[in-house]
């Protein structure tokens, strides 16, 4: 028996590795099992190159748990190591060896799947454990090798009788993280972190039911066997070729990743590229609604098939980050103590080339199946709107295939549109003026009120879109966008015809006092305007401006807090032209005067579902009155 000192530069690394090294202790198995997963696909290699003269079978790593012993163990059928290479990779803290083995076949080795990052993998086994043994039997025929170490910088190594090639490390768990020795809390980790691990993973065993035998009776039950519990996928979609997969495979991989999603996604993006990185993945576009926050942290990031993170921010563009699916690269740095990932060159180069995949994929479905996309353009219109404000080269590449819905199921892109209204909706200053609604409901009045003048209504309801508004009238020329409730429609898309009023300027001015003693002025400010005599004689509207900056404040950015705190107010416009009008200005008595002006002033507020409440029961009490 040999014993030595672990060659490291500090007088006791354990301490640091147990405190310091990873802020999470579950990541140890994902560690040990990254080794044992490089030690398989070694042998793989070299048995392939025909350097090694072995069977290399259908190797499986075993995780087993002995609870009366408090040991957690982890079998390889890898390529092992002799006493002299345990010397090397363990106790000199080289660790698994696999960048040397790389950069050793760098020329064939290239896609040989070695994961090879986790550089500190086998010491992250004493956070969990008060002392760890390996137990190793290298492909070259040497004698098995006994390490044995308590976690002190002191360790042991002698022959052991093993006879089967491969490495087992078993970890004598310690009282803190007795967690680990519980079937529950492994299974959970394996599938949280070896779900798709390249090489297959044995946890226990489970029952299978066969077929029954074609002389069985009814009543006699199915045949059982214990087969292999087996927790992984080796050979997930994203490592195999498009061409190769079907729209179900993408769907059955779909189900795979979100076990608990219920709904089909709308469709996916396959990512495939070796230059000037290596990348691969599967993005899905899911069902996106309204809500922008949901769907974080719904993409998962691996390196070789070993789970990193679902964190992908910084990897991910922004916008892109309410997708699910699954990225997998070897050229994402990680950061050992935290496991997240470091802006460097490549990943910005990975974030752009995801973001033109992303708009290339929609240009193809606008191009190829424009009547598919306008389908599902509001399900997905939230991520191209966020991306289009976020992104500079993605809001260039979407004039192509970006919707602008219209109140009536039309949708056009933006040159479409510019094309259809320019006739009708540029105004007497030669500005384009493209009238919205936000709620089609709620803003019926105003939208018929525009259809009758033969414009064009937009509906535009994301929560986002006033900031999408803003960035469009920035980046276009001479547009203005105006919400179809923010004026009388005249007003919106000012003409050079001017109406004339049926009221002269001094009953305009009497009326006008007259309807401000009923008008509450803290909310209302009173516009006498003179309009067709067919318009609603009272209407409320909200000044687009005003309107604008709360709601970019809602949603971030865009305007300061005084927006945010500032009282709703209102525009009160009276059509002078209208009957009505007229015959409030000729009532003489005050009493039945403001009887009028509270009833309509009333119906208009009730237009725009501004009336509530007791108000909203007076209401109602008086208007039977009225018909009584």
């Amino acid at each position: 028996m040999a014993t030595g000192s672990i060659n490291v530069s500090v007088e006791n690394i354990f301490p640091l590795i147990k405190k310091f090294l990873y802020s999470d202790h579950e990541i140890f198995l994902r560690e040990l099992i990254s080794n044992a997963t490089d030690a398989t696909l070694k042998l793989k290699h070299l048995t392939s190159i025909g350097e090694v003269k072995v069977e290399y079978g259908n190797p499986l790593i075993e995780i087993k748990v002995d609870k009366d012993k408090k040991q957690l163990h982890i079998i390889d059928q890898g390529i092992g190591m002799t006493a002299e290479e345990v010397e090397k990779y363990i106790n000199q803290v080289a660790f698994s060896g696999a960048e040397e083995f790389l950069e050793k076949y760098k020329d064939s080795a290239k896609d040989s799947g070695i994961i090879g990052h986790f550089g500190l993998g086998f010491y992250s086994a004493f956070m969990v454990a008060d002392k760890v043994e390996i137990i190793t039997k290298s492909y070259k025929g040497e004698p098995a090798a006994h390490w044995i170490c308590d976690g002190s910088p002191t360790y042991s190594i002698e022959e052991h009788d093993k006879t089967e090639r491969g490495t087992e490390i078993i970890l004598h768990i310690g009282e803190d993280d007795t967690e680990f020795l519980e079937d529950g809390r492994i299974s959970e980790l394996l599938v949280k972190y070896n779900k798709f691990m390249p090489v297959s993973i044995k946890f226990g065993t489970k029952t299978e039911t066969l077929p029954k035998p074609e002389d069985a009776k009814e009543e006699d039950p199915a045949p059982t066997q214990e087969v292999d519990n087996i927790i992984n996928n080796p050979n997930p979609a994203w490592t195999k070729q498009p061409a190769d997969l079907k729209d179900e495979d993408y769907k059955g991989f779909y189900r795979e990743l979100y076990p608990m999603q219920f709904e089909e996604p709308l469709f996916n993006i396959h990512l495939n590229v070796d230059y000037p990185f290596n990348l691969t993945g599967i993005l899905y576009f899911p069902k996106l609604g309204q809500d922008m926050n949901m769907q974080k942290d719904k993409i998962q990031l691996y390196q070789n098939q070993v789970f990193v993170t679902d964190n992908v921010e910084g990897i991910v563009p922004e916008f892109l980050t309410m997708l699910r699916g699954v990225i997998d690269s070897p050229d994402i740095p990680l950061n050992v103590s935290r496991s997240y990932l470091q802006a460097d060159g490549n990943v910005k180069k990975i974030s752009s080339y995801i973001t033109r995949k992303v708009a290339d994929k929609l240009n193809s479905m606008f191009k190829n199946n424009r009547e598919d996309l306008e389908q599902k353009w509001n399900d997905i219109k939230i991520v191209i709107e966020y991306g289009m404000l976020s992104e500079e080269k993605f809001f260039e590449k979407a004039d192509k295939f970006a919707l602008y819905p219209t109140v009536d199921g039309s949708f056009f892109t933006f040159e479409e549109l510019q094309e259809k209204i320019k006739d009708s909706q540029t105004d007497k200053d030669g500005k384009l003026v493209l009238l919205y609604a936000s709620n089609k409901d709620e803003q019926h009045s105003y939208i018929s009120a525009a259809k009758d003048k033969g414009y064009e209504v937009l509906l535009l309801d994301s929560p986002i879109v006033s900031h999408l508004i803003q960035k469009l009238e920035t980046s276009k020329e001479n547009i203005s966008f105006a919400r179809v409730d923010g004026d009388h429609i005249d007003n919106l898309i000012k003409k050079d015809e001017e109406t004339i009023s049926k009221l002269s300027d001094e009953e305009k001015e009497t009326l006008k006092t007259d309807l401000e003693k009923v008008v509450p002025k803290e909310t209302y400010t009173v516009q006498l305007e003179a309009m067709d005599s067919n318009a609603s004689p009272f209407m409320i509207t909200q000044p687009e401006f005003m309107r604008r900056m709360k709601e970019m404040q809602q949603t971030g950015g865009g305007g300061m807090n005084m927006f945010g705190n500032m009282p709703e107010m209102y525009n009160l416009i009276i059509n002078t032209n209208h009957e009505l009008i007229g015959q409030i200005a000729a009532t003489k008595t005050d009493k039945k005067k403001e009887r009028l002006i509270k009833q309509s002033l009333d119906l208009a507020r009730l237009s725009q579902n501004l009336l509530k409440g007791e108000e909203l029961t007076d209401f109602i009490k008086r208007s039977y009155d009225m018909i009584k």
